[in-house]
């Protein structure tokens, strides 16, 4: 899989907003143990010309272990994440423009709860990146 995402990273052509600190969305402990790797990390590390001081996994973490959104329709999955995130050091994020990476952006309840935490915080510009979209039929 680190092969596949650093051939991709290396090959994305994208306009890199400015940004302070790149931030992949995490995982609960508990879902990373059993999964082994965060994909959003991963996809983090791959991402061509991002200076390896920038990317701040430990930022913003998981407090609460979610079920998977697979089958939840929206309203669901807002809900789902409501109040899952909290801030390593709130103060580090104040001012500061933020990249998100998360894997897969279907509603949007993820990375909008996590940016929602962000800003909350006093984070400056939240932009998300993602490696793919789910768009409806």
């Amino acid at each position: 899989m680190t092969e596949v995402l650093g051939w991709l990273g290396n090959r994305l052509q994208w306009e890199k907003p400015d940004f302070d600190y790149l931030i992949p969305v995490p995982l609960h402990p508990k879902r990373l143990r059993e999964r082994g790797f965060n994909q959003a990390l991963l996809f983090s590390k791959a991402l061509e010309d991002i200076p390896p001081g920038k990317i701040k996994p430990g930022i913003l973490k998981r407090i609460r272990h979610t079920p998977p959104q697979v089958r939840l329709n929206p309203d669901e999955r807002r809900q789902n994440v409501r109040g899952a995130f909290d801030l390593q050091d709130p103060e580090g994020v104040r001012g500061k423009n933020i990249l998100l990476v998360d894997d897969v952006f279907t509603t949007g309840a993820t990375v909008n709860e996590c940016a929602r935490v962000l800003k909350k915080a006093g984070a400056g510009q939240v932009s998300v990146v993602t490696l793919a979209r789910v768009v409806a039929p």
